[in-house]
């Protein structure tokens, strides 16, 4: 089967909510939320984007002002701009390319399932911290 691709060409304007289930390129402008959860987002080199982007893949030639967050990767090539945070797995910025804001490269479902064993552990523990701190009001020193 082929894969289907959708070209925003660069004389388009979107402003609000974009969805989709196949692949998209944009070359217009784009403001707002797109959302291709299981697909490639493609910003090409005349693409400019305002917007939270949220794919499975995102490969950056323009320009992006907004977070990305891509389940796979994100590919900021030469000359791509973006300009947010980044939450993927894999993270590729090339000689060339603008990145201003913060990477979180979290890895995939096996480290989240260990998160909360950790987690767990902790309230037991925070609650021996509170009750000490509890107790030192009690025998203040300012009484004596």
């Amino acid at each position: 089967m082929e894969k289907d691709i959708v070209n925003i060409g660069k004389s388009v304007v979107i402003k609000g909510e974009l969805n989709g289930s196949e692949d998209l390129t944009i070359e217009g402008h784009v403001e707002g939320t797109i959302q291709l959860r299981d697909h490639v987002l493609t910003i090409g080199p005349n693409g400019r984007i305002k917007a939270q982007v949220f794919a499975k893949a995102v490969i950056v030639l323009g320009e992006v002002t907004g977070n990305v967050t891509a389940s796979d990767k994100v590919d900021i090539r030469d000359n791509g701009s973006v300009d947010g945070d980044i939450i993927s797995p894999r993270v590729a910025i090339a000689e060339g390319a603008h990145f201003r804001g913060s990477v979180d490269m979290q890895r995939k479902a096996q480290p989240q399932a260990k998160t909360p064993q950790p987690q767990s552990a902790q309230p037991p523990a925070a609650q021996q911290k509170e009750q000490p701190s509890q107790q030192q009001p009690q025998p203040q020193p300012a009484r004596a």
